[in-house]
């Protein structure tokens, strides 16, 4: 026993499936990452995104390449693209770029106090008045930052819980009313990939 650990391989076997483990992760984040950047319009800052991609997925299928008789180096490079759409997956979400429409159908007893809460955090609203199955209803438009969406339905079901509504991912937006709240992307060191940006 004690022979076979003298003569085991640590780099080749532990080290380097975790360097491919670890660099996957990250070329595969990055990659879902660039896709919502160039949905979105960041015509500058995906291809930057997309250089280190390509970058660390050269080194990891490099180093694939080069140990094709080990199985385990296997088993990491698809554990890594597994992990790394998680965790990309979660970096989209933590970033919250782009603007959604919020549609709200609320009953008119609870329609103008949740205008005028709307109207109190700076945002524009749209409404209309409807009739729904059960009677009359105020039908309530809003564009807002995607990462405010969840402030925008506790809102909504504090009025009315039973409220119903939809939200919807909008590609182009300009002018309006927005709450004036500081985005990632305008920081000084950031603004050069904002001129590519549509509608803000």
């Amino acid at each position: 026993m004690l022979a076979i650990l003298e003569n085991f391989n640590y780099y080749r076997w532990l080290m380097l499936p975790f360097l491919i483990f670890v660099a996957r992760v990250m070329d595969v984040s990055l990659g879902t990452v660039r896709v919502i950047f160039i949905s979105r319009g960041y015509k500058y800052l995906a291809p930057v995104v997309g250089f280190f991609e390509i970058l660390i997925w050269l080194m990891a299928i490099g180093e694939i390449m080069k140990n094709l008789s080990n199985p385990v180096c296997y088993l990491s490079y698809a554990g890594g693209f597994a992990v790394g759409n998680f965790v990309g997956i979660c970096l989209a979400e933590k970033l919250s770029l782009g603007v959604v429409l919020v549609r709200v159908i609320i009953s008119r007893d609870g329609a103008n106090g949740l205008i005028e809460a709307l109207k109190t955090e700076n945002y524009g609203i749209t409404s209309i008045d409807g009739q729904g199955a059960e009677g009359g209803v105020k039908v309530i438009f809003t564009i807002v930052p995607k990462r405010d969406v969840g402030a925008v339905v506790n809102l909504i079901k504090q009025f009315n819980p039973k409220a119903f509504y939809s939200i919807e991912d909008i590609e182009f937006v300009e002018k309006g009313i927005l709450p004036l709240k500081r985005p990632l992307l305008t920081l000084p060191m950031l603004k050069f990939f904002r001129f590519s940006r549509k509608g803000k």
